[in-house]
C-alpha cells in the first residue's frame, strides 16, 4: 500500500502542513468579535459552495451485537443489554417507515460482529433497499477492500468510519478487547473504501475522549490527506460529542457549544467544499443555530436501536452475557426494544426539522443523488 495517513498522524506534533497550521490558528481562543467574523466568512463560503440547502438523512440500526469492548459505547460487548440483529426483510420494513417520512438517504449502522454483520448480510440489506433509496451509506466495523466491493456493487455509495480518537494511547486505553483495538487498520479504512468504489467518504472524531483542539487538528490533517488521495469522492466530516449511554462512561474532556460552533466555522473556512454532518446527538436549539454556520447534512427523527422505528425484531431479542446468548427477562412495564447506542437530544420529527429549515430560508433535500446519473 502507498504511504498511509498513519505516518502523518504519528508525526503531527512535530510536523504540520501550512494548511493545518492555519486551521490551528482558527481554533485557538477567540474574542466574540473574532468569532463573529469567522461566522460571517463561514456562512458566505457555505452559501457559495452548497447554496441554501440541507441534506436530510436517517440512520437504520441493523444490529447492536458487538465483539469489541469500547468503554464509552452502549453496544460494548460486556454490557448485558438487549440485543438483536434485524433480518433483511425487517430492515426493509424499518426503511419503508423512513421512506414514508420522506427520506431517500439512509445510513446503515451496526455494531462490529462478523458472525451477525457479515459482508454477505450487508450486501443483502443494501440490495433490498437500493430500489427505493438512491443514497445508501454504511457505518460498520472496518473491512478489507475486497469485502467492500460487493456492498458497493449492490448499491451502497457512502462509507462512514470515525476514528473515535486520534490519540494513540487514549485509543489503546479505551478499546480493551476485539478487532477495534487495531488503531492503524481503522485509520486506513477510508482509503480501502475509496479503492472499493465508495463515492462518499465520511470521517469524524468522538469529542469528549481527548482534548477537542488536538482531535480537531488531527481531523483537519486527515481531511487534507483524503482530499489529496481520494479526490474523486465527496468527503464529509462529523463532529459528534459524547452522549450518555449504557455503561455510564463520563466524558473526561468537555467541548462547549461555542467551541463546537467555532470548529464548524474553522472547518468551513479551511475546507470550503467539505460536507459537515450534525446528528440528533445535539439539542434542537443548537442544531438550528448551526444550520446557517456551515453544516450541510443533518439526521432527523433518529433512533439508535435496531427496530426503533417500527418495533422490528422484538420477537428475537436476547441478552449477551460473557459472550453467551441468554433469553431476556423483562421487568414489568419495561419497553421490549433493543438497547440504543446512545441517547439522542433532538427528538423532533423529520417534518418538524424540515419546517424549521424552511422557516430559516433553507431547502431540505431528501435526495440529491441518483445511481442512474453515474451510468450516463
Amino acid at each position: 500500500m502507498p504511504m498511509s495517513f498513519v505516518e502523518t498522524v504519528d508525526n503531527l506534533a512535530l510536523q504540520k502542513s501550512e494548511l493545518v497550521r492555519r486551521f490551528e490558528h482558527l481554533i485557538a481562543p477567540k474574542s466574540n468579535q473574532e468569532l463573529e467574523a469567522m461566522a460571517q466568512a463561514s456562512r458566505a463560503l457555505t452559501l457559495q459552495n452548497f447554496g441554501r440547502t440541507m441534506r436530510l438523512f436517517a440512520p437504520i440500526y441493523l444490529s447492536n451485537e458487538c465483539i469489541n469492548n469500547c468503554r464509552y459505547c452502549g453496544f460494548s460487548r460486556d454490557n448485558p443489554i438487549l440485543r438483536v440483529t434485524l433480518s433483511p426483510d425487517e430492515v426493509v420494513a424499518e426503511a419503508r417507515h423512513l421512506s414514508q417520512a420522506g427520506f431517500r438517504q439512509i445510513l446503515l449502522v451496526a455494531g462490529e460482529h462478523p458472525k451477525f454483520v457479515s459482508r454477505d448480510y450487508l450486501t443483502d440489506c443494501v440490495r433490498a433497499l437500493a430500489p427505493d433509496f438512491p443514497s445508501i451509506a454504511i457505518e460498520v466495523g472496518p473491512m478489507e477492500t475486497k469485502d467492500y466491493i460487493p456492498i458497493v456493487d449492490a448499491g451502497a455509495e457512502g462509507l462512514v468510519v470515525y476514528q473515535e480518537t486520534y490519540n494513540h494511547s487514549v485509543y489503546s486505553e479505551l478499546h480493551t478487547a476485539g478487532p477495534k483495538r487495531d488503531f492503524n487498520f481503522r485509520l486506513d479504512c477510508p482509503e480501502r473504501g475509496y479503492e472499493a468504489g465508495f463515492r462518499r467518504i465520511g470521517i469524524g472524531a468522538l469529542f469528549g475522549l481527548w482534548r477537542w483542539q488536538d482531535e480537531a487538528i488531527a481531523l483537519a490533517a486527515h481531511l487534507e490527506y483524503l482530499f489529496k488521495h481520494c479526490w474523486q469522492a465527496q468527503i464529509n466530516v462529523s463532529l459528534p460529542r459524547l452522549r450518555p449511554a449504557v455503561g455510564g462512561f463520563r466524558p473526561r474532556f468537555s467541548m462547549s457549544d461555542r467551541e463546537l460552533a467555532q470548529l464548524v466555522c474553522a472547518l468551513r473556512i479551511t475546507f470550503p467544499q467539505v460536507g459537515i454532518v450534525l446528528s440528533t446527538r445535539e439539542r434542537a436549539i443548537l442544531r438550528d443555530a448551526l444550520v446557517s454556520l456551515g453544516v450541510t447534512m443533518m439526521s432527523a427523527g433518529s433512533h439508535t436501536e435496531p427496530g426503533g422505528y417500527t418495533g422490528q425484531g422484538s420477537e428475537h431479542l436476547h441478552r449477551t452475557v460473557r459472550g453467551r446468548i441468554v433469553a431476556p427477562d423483562f421487568q414489568d412495564g419495561e419497553d421490549q426494544l433493543a438497547t440504543g447506542q446512545f441517547e439522542i437530544s433532538d427528538e423532533r420529527s423529520p417534518a418538524e426539522v424540515a419546517n424549521v429549515l424552511r422557516r430559516r430560508g433553507f431547502e431540505p433535500v431528501w435526495k440529491d443523488w441518483d445511481q442512474a446519473l453515474s451510468a450516463v
